[in-house]
């Protein structure tokens, strides 16, 4: 029997979001009457929402296949807009596939049909060719931040697929970026172009340079991280090898921080994100992997440690803060004698030999070997942590549940004596592993 889908009011209240913002009005309103829609705004200002809510009421409850793809360019995005379909609590099943996860644990998920499917396009094609559910009910498709997946070579994937998509009725596409080609193969005829890129506002976003004596931009770097206080905040490096020199120097100086690049294991950046979205982690150190498409929270700065190749990376970096309504700051760190790209405008270097308060690090991160698929909800392990483990409610940090595990942060003073009293004990039937992670 089909379940009933939630207004969208009801969805914005379990979102605790008092109004949408003009741009996503718009595109509610010309997604809901338009076949083809392309949808350009920057980076943090609520396109995910602006497609779903449209889409949602599209969906026909009474359809066990997929109805809705949305194909996006990284693993990232797509947990990201999973996460987000699922905190809507719109009655919909959905489920996201991308590389670098085991195909056993997509076959399993999908042997129960998503109405809506996400996933980047090597794995959707993966299932494709295997035949894992019809393609006929696939209505609507979206190509959220195609640029970035055209970018990435995905073009012949993406055409494969669509090739297989005869009965589609309506396409979205989303981009933080003007002026990218959209390959004929996408078929879209006559679009409706919602443009918020030129939009002119005041800008939240303050850029300072700041100079380094020494080409090794280390010191520098954590005098700049002095300077700046307890803030959370991204550092941007070009290359892997990078972060780890930097990642070396900032344990040396017990910064704490986690690693996001490439060249991680899919796990390993997952749990990165977690630690600094609960607050573990003081800084992100990423490559422009970061740049968009992760789930984190607003921050009030970012600093590019090695600059940017291209205009669109210094944007897209400078888009992780100052978001929406938000005040932010861009450190641009350059070596004295090093030539300053053309879209960096050259300002007035910034002093930072004055240095903020620094606390010490404060939550450490649990994980729980139990999750949604064992029943267990975000109130059973509140439950547990306050009962069992006698924590108080002021010291229960975020609570991540997964499909098969859990994450939740607790104050680091107390971390290892909840370990000894919460390990091997029982959260609803199962009996779970608790370990700091």
């Amino acid at each position: 029997m089909a379940t009933s889908i939630r207004t969208q009011q009801e969805i914005l209240e379990k979102l605790k979001i008092p109004a949408l913002n003009a741009m996503q009005e718009e595109a509610i309103a010309v997604i809901e009457k338009t076949v083809n829609t392309v949808l350009l705004s920057p980076t943090g200002t609520g396109k995910t929402l602006a497609f779903l809510l449209p889409i949602i009421k599209t969906i026909n409850p009474d359809v066990t296949e997929v109805q809705v793809l949305i194909l996006v360019p990284s693993r990232e995005l797509a947990i990201q807009i999973e996460q987000v379909v699922r905190s809507m609590g719109a009655g919909l099943k959905v489920n996201a596939v991308y590389g670098g996860r085991p195909m056993s644990k997509d076959k399993i998920e999908l042997k129960h049909t998503p109405a809506i499917l996400i996933g980047t396009p090597g794995r959707i094609l993966d299932h494709f060719d295997a035949n894992r559910f019809s393609k006929t009910t696939i209505k609507t498709l979206v190509l959220d931040e195609f640029d970035k997946s055209l970018e990435t070579g995905f073009e012949v994937e993406m055409n494969a697929i669509i090739d297989e998509l005869t009965h589609l009725e309506k396409r979205i596409l989303t981009s933080a970026t003007q002026g990218v080609k959209i390959p004929s193969f996408v078929g879209l005829d006559s679009p409706k172009i919602i443009t918020y890129l030129n939009k002119k506002k005041e800008s939240n976003l303050t850029i300072k340079t700041v100079v380094a004596d020494d080409k090794d931009k280390l010191k520098t770097l954590g005098s700049l991280l002095l300077h700046i206080g307890n803030e959370p905040g991204i550092i941007f490096c070009n290359l892997k090898d990078s972060i780890e020199r930097v990642s070396h120097y900032l344990d040396k100086n017990h910064i704490n921080h986690s690693c996001f690049s490439g060249g991680m294991e899919q796990r390993d950046r997952e749990r990165s994100l977690i630690k600094f979205r609960n607050g573990t982690s003081q800084i992100l150190l990423a490559t422009d992997l970061a740049a968009r498409g992760i789930d984190i929270p607003e921050l009030k700065f970012i600093v590019h440690y090695e600059l940017p190749r291209a205009i669109e990376e210094f944007t897209h970096r400078n888009g992780r803060t100052a978001r929406v309504n938000e005040k932010g700051t861009a450190y641009v760190l350059q070596w004295k004698n090093e030539r300053l790209p053309d879209f960096i405008k050259k300002d007035a270097p910034l002093d930072i030999s004055k240095k903020a308060a620094h606390k010490p690090q404060y939550w450490e991160t649990l994980f729980i070997s139990g999750g949604r698929k064992d029943k267990i909800s975000k109130g059973d392990i509140a439950g547990l942590f306050f009962k069992q483990g006698g924590l108080k409610k002021d010291q229960l940090g975020v609570i991540e549940l997964k499909q098969d595990c859990a994450f939740v942060s607790v104050p680091l003073s107390v971390a290892t004596d909840l370990v000894e009293k919460l390990n091997n004990t029982r959260l609803k039937k199962k009996k779970v592993r608790v370990t700091v992670l």
